[in-house]
C-alpha cells in the first residue's frame, strides 16, 4: 500500500488548511482498505510523533487529541482528509497519515504498518 499525502503548505497562525492522503497500490491480504482504522499523526523538530485523529473504515472517529480538527474518509476514494482550522504555531510539524492492521480505533503507532511520506504544515505568528 503506498499513501500519498497532500495539501500542507505555509500559512498563518488562525488560518486552516485540508490536508489529504490517497491510498494506493496492493492492499494488504487482499482486503481493501477500506475496513482497516487510518490516522494522521505529526511529528515537530526534536519531538516524538504523536496521533492528531483517527478514524475507522466505517466512519468512527476519534479526534479528541486536537479538537480544533476534524479527519474524515472517502473510502470510494480510498482517501483520508484532516480538516485543521485555527492553526497556531505550535501545529507546525510533520503530518503522515498511517493504514492500520486493525479494524479498531487506534493510537499506538505501532499499529500502523503503512505511512505516507509527510506532508509539511507551518504556521507562522
Amino acid at each position: 500500500v503506498q499513501l500519498v499525502e497532500s495539501g500542507g503548505g505555509l500559512v498563518q497562525a488562525g488560518g486552516s488548511l485540508r490536508l489529504s492522503c490517497v491510498a494506493s497500490g496492493d492492499i494488504l491480504s487482499g482486503d481493501t482498505t477500506s475496513g482497516h482504522a487510518m490516522a494522521w499523526f505529526r511529528q515537530a523538530p526534536g519531538k516524538e510523533r504523536e496521533i492528531v485523529a483517527t478514524i475507522t473504515g466505517i466512519g468512527n472517529y476519534d479526534q479528541s487529541f486536537e479538537s480544533r480538527f476534524t479527519i474524515s474518509r472517502d473510502n470510494a476514494k480510498n482517501t483520508l482528509y484532516l480538516q485543521m482550522n485555527n492553526l497556531k504555531p505550535e501545529d507546525t510539524a510533520v503530518y503522515y497519515c498511517a493504514l492500520s492492521t486493525h479494524m479498531a480505533l487506534t493510537s499506538d503507532p505501532s499499529d500502523y504498518d503503512d505511512w505516507g511520506q509527510g506532508t509539511q504544515v507551518t504556521v507562522s505568528s
